[in-house]
């Protein structure tokens, strides 16, 4: 209990950092029960609903309004792209491809930090993100080996999701650096995932997709869902109180593993030797950009997602 009790807040982070890796298999198995865009709406209203009964409602008058406008568009743009790229994928191991070109955001948001700071980095910083690029065109490509042509048929097989999830990964990279400068460490994550199911339930009004219609079977599998994701959200706000965030910040470099071996054993999808190979290369790169990168680690705030 000792134990326990010291580390708690860290164990939240953990806790937090697996639910997150079930996104991807959650968001695959509801557009299937019920529809893309639906389905997702429905997702994100029990996560709203589920964070407001857990940290309460939004106190505006707390956040700056820039935070408030720039922060909700970013996100709102960030998980809709995100939710429709897997939702909309040909087939369950297209989903995942998915998920890996939304996982160059950690890489992504170094870049832009270099950019945007013009601060002297590490030159490994450079080859770090080939490699994790690499590791993404490694996973497209699969066993027919990296060319330009594999990469370019794949692509035109489904154009707006490969395009989706890329938006996704650059979406949620800017995010993280313009709302660490305007959040003042606070978090309107209930407003923002409001806001979405709202943006959401638009796009299906204006869609051309049948009526939910719910059995016991899809109801709980969307309540899970919802509470999962939300519950992710819910326990990290709890984990930067008092958890180790160099240990939280590094171990959340790994969530492309952990949702690859949680989302093909969830949605019984078989990946191919590359595909895995390709994960490992986007989590190294990623890895060794932020290790190559970082602040002192009492300076360091941690910006972990899906």
């Amino acid at each position: 209990m000792g134990f326990l009790t010291k580390n708690k807040f860290t164990l939240y982070g953990v806790a937090a950092i697996l639910l997150w890796s079930c996104l991807v298999a959650l968001l695959r198995d509801v557009s299937e029960l019920f529809s893309p865009i639906g389905g997702a709406a429905a997702m994100y209203t029990v996560s709203a609903v589920f964070l407001i009964l857990v940290m309460g409602l939004p106190k505006l008058k707390g956040f700056s309004k820039r935070y408030l406008v720039i922060g909700t568009l970013l996100f709102v743009f960030y998980e809709v792209c995100l939710a429709l790229s897997i939702g909309m994928a040909n087939n369950r191991h297209q989903a995942m491809e998915m998920a890996v070109i939304n996982y160059l955001w950690p890489t992504l948001t170094i870049l832009l930090t270099i950019i945007v700071g013009r601060k002297k980095v590490s030159l490994w910083v450079y080859p770090s993100m080939f490699v994790a690029f690499l590791g993404v065109a490694w996973c497209i490509a699969g066993d027919a080996g990296i060319s330009v042509n594999t990469l370019a048929n794949n692509f035109a097989d489904n154009p707006a999701t490969y395009l989706m999830a890329l938006a996704a990964a650059f979406i949620w990279a800017i995010y993280c650096v313009v709302t660490q400068k305007l959040s003042n460490g606070k978090n309107a994550i209930t407003l923002f995932f409001t806001v979405t199911a709202v943006s959401l339930w638009i796009q299906f009004a204006i869609s051309n997709e049948a009526a939910l219609t719910f059995s016991i079977n899809s109801s709980i599998t969307l309540l899970l869902a919802g509470v999962v994701v939300g519950s992710g959200y819910a326990l990290w706000n709890q984990a930067i109180i008092g958890g180790n965030l160099m240990l939280l910040g590094t171990l959340s470099y790994f969530t492309p593993v952990f949702s690859t071996v949680i989302s093909a054993l969830y949605l019984s999808v078989s990946l191919s030797v590359s595909f895995y190979q390709g994960v490992v290369l986007v989590t190294l790169g990623s890895l060794v950009c932020y290790f190559v990168t970082r602040d002192k680690p009492q300076k360091y705030n941690v910006k972990v997602t899906t």
